[in-house]
């Protein structure tokens, strides 16, 4: 299922959080948000699966404007993963991870045969199927993460919306749930802070600065050193990488981020970066 976010802007607070954005993730394909911390990636999520209004814009969801789809309806076609992870519940993983089958119940139904065998299948998928029965409250931070990964697979969605999904993950396992999302061909909507994990599993980037779209396109167009340096205030140099072929960046972590060129604050980029900008 396609989805298009068109002329996007989020107010908080009276103040301009997300600005006039333009981006897509076609069907099956994973489109990475990445930017500096404050540039906008979680507030634009926000909207994708409804918890924050745009201010001004549209989502459209396989062409039909999301505002005027019911919340039960959207539901079954967006699941998220967000920050913001909730309180510790007084709740089994498998208890958590069934209320993924919410919106396609009606009210006090229990769970059938079907809910059952989707419930241990995402359990399975995300390494958690021993946990079961376990209390969420207990499980360490990456554990809930995976957990509450499950949770999204086990609502069958056609979009997933990602913020972050690999905090709290010991390597092996972020390596783990990227293989996952490569695998699923879901359409993906997810915010990373890791450039070269961004880079290993996203078709397309989209890189946000200060709120403002300032380039998209395949990894490969859109990582450049000079976009490195302007948006992130960082100096790197961009490789092949000798397991994979995908970009590799490989950071100078000597150079302060003052002499790498734009400092981390500096403006959105000029019209040459956004010509990169696809559709």
């Amino acid at each position: 299922m396609r989805i298009a976010v068109e002329d996007l802007s989020v107010t908080l607070a009276g103040r301009t959080v997300v600005a006039g954005v333009h981006l897509v993730a076609e069907e099956g394909e994973i489109a990475g948000l990445v930017g500096p911390n404050g540039s906008g990636k979680s507030s634009l999520l926000r909207t994708v699966y409804r918890h924050l209004r745009p201010s001004a814009g549209r989502i459209l969801l396989a062409g039909r404007e999301l505002e005027g789809i019911p919340p039960a309806e959207s539901a079954r076609h967006v699941a998220a993963l967000p920050q913001e992870r909730g309180g510790d519940f007084e709740l089994t993983v498998r208890e958590v991870v069934a209320m993924g089958r919410t919106p396609y119940k009606r009210a006090f139904a229990a769970d059938d045969a079907e809910d059952h065998r989707i419930v241990a299948d995402a359990l399975v998928r995300v390494g958690m199927a021993e946990a079961a029965g376990r209390r969420f409250a207990q499980l360490s931070g990456g554990e809930r993460q995976r957990v509450l990964l499950a949770r999204a697979l086990a609502q069958q969605p056609d979009v997933l919306v990602l913020d972050e999904p690999t905090n709290h993950l010991d390597v092996r396992h972020q390596v783990e749930l990227l293989a996952l999302l490569r695998e699923q061909r879901r359409t993906t909507l997810v915010a990373l802070h890791d450039l070269n994990a961004a880079a290993s599993v996203c078709d397309r980037l989209h890189v946000l600065h200060r709120g403002a779209l300032v380039a998209s396109g395949a990894p490969r167009d859109v990582l450049t050193a000079d976009l490195l340096a302007e948006v992130f205030g960082v100096r790197a140099a961009v490789v092949e990488h000798p397991l994979t072929g995908d970009p590799l960046i490989a950071f100078d972590h000597r150079t302060p981020a003052s002499s790498a060129g734009a400092p981390a604050g500096a403006p959105a980029l000029d019209g040459a970066a956004r010509a990169q900008t696809v559709s």
